[in-house]
């Protein structure tokens, strides 16, 4: 397989769909920036990877233009006005369910966060690419139909039982009631002439139009807590970043309620223990990235959450003398025994630079395999199940309360190093996002692998994602077995997966360098692609 990285000098867009990273590029062609083009991805992404991403979820955005500091879009949405611990004893559940119309309990903030990043375009970077053309590839893709990928075909089965009685599910997702094949066509019929309401109508219509309507009118109906008042009193907001100083530079994330302060930790981790002068893909380098996060996840489940809710700063999280703390506690022979919970999720990464260096790392969510799975009769739309996350204990840290941000996983990354270089960087996977940035950075800008080498690398994971029912330490099995024995030796809880697993995530990354060259890697468990201009 070709390690080659992708490399161009005007342009590159990389997503984890070839035809989405394709969409965003045509409009770099076609003179749009950055921005521009992230949109016409999502776009298209929500269509053409919808078991993993759709418009009924969240997004986050990393905004970075030369010689300005960066900036970050939340859309997150809320828990809706009527989402309280009583309305879910009513119902009489002890827990959020994962799936149908109880788990469709938060507002969908990602056609927000595409207005938001587009007002920001016009204004600051002379955007001027209409949103009929950033959203024409997506709804010819979801009318004309899709090429249903391996990816969606096998997650569709493995999650049919789930899913085939929730509402709306097997009309968008199915093919006259049986799992599309790979290869198949997948016609969208209903999700494309919504799509064309929003590029004649605005994307504001989401929220307070005649798509709301139809949409909380819907919800409704099915018995989800969410109204129209709670699309109308929703909005994504710019935002500071959280930041690391770094050996290598300063690496930027998204602030709570994401868990980007969580990457940022794990990665200062690494660097207080000189992760550079252990060799590259060692036991020494998988046992250190893994004592680092069960760390940063310890203090990640104490403290980050909605952050109208914090009892500390996030930025302090990492300050110096506390990741000093942190690290003093990794002890280099022994893995700490790990037993606590973990968190699935799947979602997209993509990244973006223009020919003037702006740069753009996002994210976009349905929260677990198709979400809620519950897809609306007027809209077509995948509602996610984000809110699921929140607990009916009122003691926890993420307890339930209306109109309350659930805690994300999310978190697309960025960083500025001391050499020139300006990185975006990410991927999708609960738990596996801090974790495979970590891998994904050190390579990069630690090892100095290529990008798509430190892509195409043997991954690992502790903890559960898509579905899995254990929280061991999870190792690609192109790792060597001396490797693996030697972790298992140290303590850890070691089983071997897929030579190229999706449990790892679909990671990617793009850097601009100091001459304005660009490089970029795409992940083969993926269907993604890194497209240059």
């Amino acid at each position: 397989m070709n390690m080659n990285s992708s490399w161009a000098a005007r342009g590159m867009v990389v997503a984890p769909h070839s035809l989405s990273a394709q969409s965003g590029l045509a409009v770099l062609r076609d003179g749009g920036n950055a921005l521009e083009a992230m949109v016409a991805a999502a776009a298209a992404i929500s269509v053409v990877y919808p078991h993993m991403n759709g418009i009924g979820g969240d997004s986050f955005w990393l905004i970075h233009e030369p010689g300005k500091e960066v900036v970050t879009i939340d859309a997150c949405g809320r828990a809706a006005g009527r989402a309280s611990m009583d309305f879910y004893r009513t119902h009489q559940v002890d827990s959020i369910p994962m799936r149908g119309p109880l788990a469709a309990n938060t507002v969908a903030g990602t056609i927000s966060g595409w207005a938001l990043a587009l007002d920001y375009s016009t204004k600051q970077w002379a955007g001027r690419v209409p949103l009929t053309r950033l959203l024409d590839d997506a709804t010819h893709y979801a009318a004309d139909g899709i090429v249903v990928t391996q990816s969606q075909a096998t997650n569709t089965a493995n999650k049919l039982a789930e899913l085939k009685d929730i509402p709306g599910f097997g009309e968008r997702f199915l093919d006259n009631g049986k799992v599309p094949a790979a290869g198949a066509l997948l016609r969208q019929p209903v999700i494309a002439a919504t799509l064309q309401h929003l590029a004649k109508y605005g994307l504001a219509d989401f929220y307070e139009g005649e798509l709301a309507r139809s949409m909380a009118g819907d919800l409704a109906t099915l018995g989800s807590p969410l109204m129209l008042a709670d699309f109308e009193g929703h909005a994504a907001e710019l935002r500071a970043p959280v930041m690391l100083e770094h050996s290598r530079g300063n690496l930027y994330n998204m602030a709570p309620p994401t868990q980007g302060a969580v990457s940022l930790m794990i990665l200062g981790i690494l660097d207080r223990l000189h992760i550079g002068r252990v060799a590259p893909d060692s036991a020494d380098f998988v046992h250190l990235c893994v004592e680092a996060t069960k760390q940063a996840f310890m203090v990640r489940d104490r403290h980050i959450t909605d952050p109208a809710f914090m009892s500390v700063d996030p930025q302090q999280l990492l300050a110096a003398d506390a990741l000093d703390k942190l690290a003093a506690a990794i002890k280099r022979d022994t893995a700490l025994p790990w037993g606590a919970q973990s968190i699935r999720g799947d979602t997209v990464w993509m990244g973006a630079i223009d020919s003037k260096g702006r740069a753009v790392s996002f994210i976009q969510s349905i929260y677990h395999e198709f979400g809620s799975g519950v897809v609306l009769k007027g809209s077509g739309v995948n509602w996610q199940n984000r809110g699921c996350s929140f607990s009916l204990d009122a003691r926890a840290l993420n307890a339930l309360q209306p109109r309350r941000k659930p805690f994300h996983t999310l978190n697309p990354a960025l960083a500025r190093l001391n050499d020139g270089r300006t990185i975006v960087y990410g991927t999708m996977g609960g738990d596996g996002q801090p974790q495979t940035q970590a891998a994904v950075f050190t390579r990069y800008a630690t090892f100095g692998h290529g990008m798509q080498q430190s892509i195409f690398a043997p991954r690992w994971l502790l903890g559960r994602t898509w579905g899995n029912a254990t929280d061991t330490l999870k190792l690609e099995a192109r790792f060597e077995l001396a490797l693996v024995a030697e972790l298992k030796r140290r303590g850890h809880d070691a089983e071997v997966v897929g030579e190229w697993d999706e449990t790892v995530g679909h990671a990617g990354g793009i850097a601009r360098h100091a001459n304005g060259a660009l490089e970029a890697g795409f992940d083969p468990r993926s269907d993604g692609a890194a497209a240059g201009y």
